[in-house]
Order: structure tokens, then C-alpha cells, then sequence
């Protein structure tokens, strides 16, 4: 008797589990109707455009923020939420990913982060995001309902990214069934891996460090450098080829068309630099090209912040639970740092760098409170200035009437670890808390004592 019908008919029911699940409401983030109208009343309300107010409600229609205030009339027919003794903030932003590109990272089937290549300006992040990752649901669950999704960048995990030009990142929202319904921004900036002059080099024939002479490494540097800017001044020939000749006269290349948003001033460039010497010299390339600025990582900001500061460029600054950069820097360099940055002018965001440590952005936001950082500031570096950075102010970021109705209901301070997000809305709507960790937490937490 043959075995194979019953295999077939195994598998079929094996697709068919599998296709279940990934429609099962706890995996796709399940949401109410769009239509929905919904009432949060009687809560304190964290607007970060105004003053706090005390006891406020906010009305949440066609996915927009409708009304807030203290003496705003609950409409009828409303969806009613009382928040008497809870908090409402706009929903956390984190502003530098690997959301949805990057599931486990020891498994390179389900890592889609980085292309092949130095220079992949044509390549979108959002082409790539899996809406099904199960990161999405757990770092939503903590209060974050916007991301960047950023390509070519490596992560905090992970190391650096492996290309000059890694491609474009795109904001996302932290619910939908398809890459469509998730999209805020396609292209939200460009990402550029500033080169760095390395002395040395880890020899993995013997797992050792090895020197290299400094004249060496400074030539490897200006021969990249050189590289970025032949492609910079090509981007820009070919950008003005399109605005005043005629498609027939040039070949058409993709990733100089991808570049050309960049050099008309339309697209910022997300540049990754750590050390001083790296950012003062992407921070005078960015000068001299023209190019609108955006520094990653920063580990040295605050040795340029006023040369920052000066070109108006923002940092979106990386997790500061980490040792110092420098043998001799205090333990709190890091942890420092976001204060001086404020107390120069210089506008910033907290930032995850993978997706790891996303559920932890507001307690990397409170550190820096505990080290000099006015509160607002550091609830403002995870909502409206990540917006503004990425030019998406308008839609979210803040409690306003017409923006989008990006928030959350909190029992207790935003920033706080014990904190717990009771309601969150993504679009104005209601969004599932749902998610693996706590699937785990209910399994293991019911499991029998040992006798």
C-alpha cells in the first residue's frame, strides 16, 4: 500500500494550519473597524504640543484625531473608554530598525537587511518588510506604533552594515496585513555608512588583532571617499539629464535615479558615524555637496555639538547602555551625553538600532533623565522629534486635532519599566496588545510546581 496520498493530504492540512495562523488575529496585530468612532475620557492627557491636561478626553474618528481637550463632548454612538487614573501619549517612535527585515539573526533565511554590493541606493526597505514578523507585535506592545525600517545598517546586534550606501528606509505603522497598510513614508531617508580610517583589522586565520600602518588605512579611506563622490557628482549629472532632456537621450540607471531625490535636497541622507573625526568629515562632504544631513550613532556627538548645531543637523543617538567609546571616557559618557546635546540646541532621537532592544526605548530615554536630560525632552525624543527628523511632524508625534490617531493609554509614566500599555490605537484603531512573549509568559506561568 502506498503511503503518498496520505503524506499529500498531511501536508495540505499542514498548509492549511499554517495559512490559519497567519491570519489568526494575535499575529497580524488584530484592529477594530476603521469606521469605528472611539471616546478616551477622563484621562491625563500628554499632548507634547501644549500644556498636560489633567482630565481630558480625545475623540479618535476615521483614524484621526477628532477632538482633544477638557471640555470636549463625547460624540454619540462613540466607543467609550475610561481612562479616569491612566495616561494618554502619542505612540512611540523608533527611528532606526531592523523591523521586519531582520527576524533571527543566526538564520540568514529570514534576515533581508543588507544587499550585495557597496552602493544600493535603489534598494527600498519597504519591498522587503514581512508584516507576519513576530517582532512587530511584541515591540508594539510596549507603546511603539511607528518605526524606521532601515536598510544596509547592520544593527546594534549585529555589527555594522556591509555597504556604503545601504538604500532607502521607510516609516512604517506597527499594524496591517500588507506592506501598503503600514506605510507612513516609502523613502525616509537615504542610508550612507560613513567610511572609517581602521588601524586595525581582526585576522580570523588566528582570531587576533592586526595593526596596519595609518597611511595605509588613511589611503583605503580616501579611496571610498573619492568613490561616494564620483557617485554623488554622476547622481547629479544624470539628476539634471532628467529635468531638461528628453528620456531618449540618456540610459536610464535606477540607482542614480534613486540618488537624484538626494542631490535635489529632497531626500535626507542618514549618515552612520561614531567617532568625531568621522562625523566632522561627513558633516563637511554633506556641506560641500549640498546634501541635507542626518547623523546615526553619534557615540562622539557632543565632541561637535556645536558644529552640529551650527548646520542645524539632528542625531538620532543609539542605545546608551553600553561601555564608553574610549578606555579613559567616565562610565557615564554615554548616559551624559543626550543632556549636553539639549543644552547645545541640538535636536535628537533615541533610537533602537535593532529590534532586540526596541521594547526598551523609553527606559533608554529615562536613563537620560536620571543623567541631566529634562523630562519632556526625553519624552519628545522618542514621539515628535523623530517625526519632525524624518519630516513626518504633521501626521504624528503629537496630540493634535487632525493628525493621525497614533496613541496609547499607559497606567502610569510612558518611561517607566513597570509601566503597562492598557490600550493602544494605531490609525484610530483599536489595536491588539497580543504577542508572543506573552503567549509564553500564560503558557509557562500555568506550568505545574515539581512536587
Amino acid at each position: 500500500m502506498s503511503f503518498a496520498p496520505i503524506r499529500t493530504r498531511l501536508l495540505y492540512l499542514l498548509y492549511f494550519i499554517n495559512f490559519l495562523y497567519l491570519l489568526s488575529p494575535a499575529n497580524a496585530g488584530a484592529q477594530s473597524p476603521p469606521s469605528a468612532t472611539y471616546a478616551i475620557t477622563h484621562a491625563k492627557i500628554f499632548t507634547l504640543a501644549g500644556s498636560t491636561i489633567e482630565d481630558g478626553t480625545i475623540v479618535i474618528r476615521d483614524g484621526k484625531i477628532a477632538a482633544v481637550g477638557a471640555t470636549v463632548e463625547v460624540p454619540a454612538g462613540a466607543h467609550v473608554i475610561d481612562a479616569k487614573g491612566l495616561q494618554v501619549y502619542p505612540g512611540i517612535f523608533d527611528s532606526i530598525t531592523q523591523m521586519g527585515l531582520r527576524e533571527i539573526g543566526a538564520v540568514s533565511a529570514t534576515v533581508d537587511s543588507t544587499e550585495t554590493g557597496g552602493y544600493n541606493p535603489d534598494v527600498v526597505a519597504a519591498t522587503a518588510v514581512s508584516p507576519s514578523s513576530e517582532h512587530i507585535p511584541v515591540t508594539r506592545a510596549v507603546g511603539i506604533t511607528e518605526v524606521l525600517a532601515v536598510p544596509g545598517s547592520g544593527g546594534f546586534d549585529s555589527g555594522g552594515g556591509g555597504n556604503v550606501i545601504g538604500g532607502q528606509a521607510s516609516a512604517i505603522h506597527l499594524a496591517g496585513w500588507e506592506i501598503d497598510e503600514m506605510l507612513i513614508k516609502k523613502s525616509a531617508a537615504m542610508v550612507l555608512n560613513w567610511p572609517a580610517i581602521e588601524t586595525q583589522t581582526f585576522d580570523f586565520a588566528t582570531f587576533s588583532r592586526k595593526e596596519k600602518p595609518y597611511t595605509e588605512a588613511k589611503q583605503e579611506y580616501d579611496k571610498q571617499v573619492n568613490e561616494l563622490t564620483d557617485w554623488v557628482e554622476r547622481a547629479r549629472h544624470y539628476s539634471q539629464a532628467m529635468e531638461k532632456g528628453s528620456g531618449a537621450k540618456y540610459d536610464r540607471d535606477l540607482k542614480l535615479e534613486a540618488l537624484a531625490p538626494v542631490i535635489r535636497g529632497e531626500l535626507s541622507l542618514l549618515v552612520f558615524a561614531d567617532r568625531s573625526r568621522e562625523i566632522r568629515n561627513a558633516v563637511e562632504f554633506c556641506d560641500k555637496q549640498n546634501l541635507k544631513m542626518i547623523l546615526a550613532g553619534g557615540e562622539e556627538a557632543y565632541k561637535v555639538k556645536d558644529l552640529l548645531h551650527s548646520k542645524g543637523i539632528p542625531v538620532i543617538l543609539r542605545p546608551m547602555l553600553s561601555l564608553p567609546p574610549e578606555e579613559d571616557d567616565p562610565y557615564d559618557r554615554l548616559l551624559s551625553q543626550p543632556a549636553e546635546l539639549a543644552a547645545a540646541g541640538v535636536k535628537f532621537a533615541f533610537a533602537s538600532f535593532d529590534n532586540s532592544f526596541a521594547r526598551r526605548l523609553g527606559q533608554n530615554a529615562a536613563n537620560a533623565v536620571a543623567y541631566g536630560l529634562p523630562y519632556e525632552e526625553a519624552l519628545k525624543a522618542v514621539t515628535i522629534y523623530p517625526a519632525q527628523v524624518f519630516g513626518l511632524g504633521d501626521q504624528i508625534g503629537t496630540l493634535e486635532q487632525g493628525k493621525l490617531a497614533n496613541l496609547i493609554v499607559t497606567n502610569g509614566d510612558l518611561l517607566e519599566l513597570t509601566t503597562d500599555v492598557k490600550y493602544l490605537f494605531i490609525k484610530g484603531q483599536l489595536t491588539s496588545l497580543d504577542n508572543r512573549h506573552l503567549r509564553l509568559y500564560e503558557k509557562f506561568s500555568k506550568r505545574p510546581k515539581a512536587q
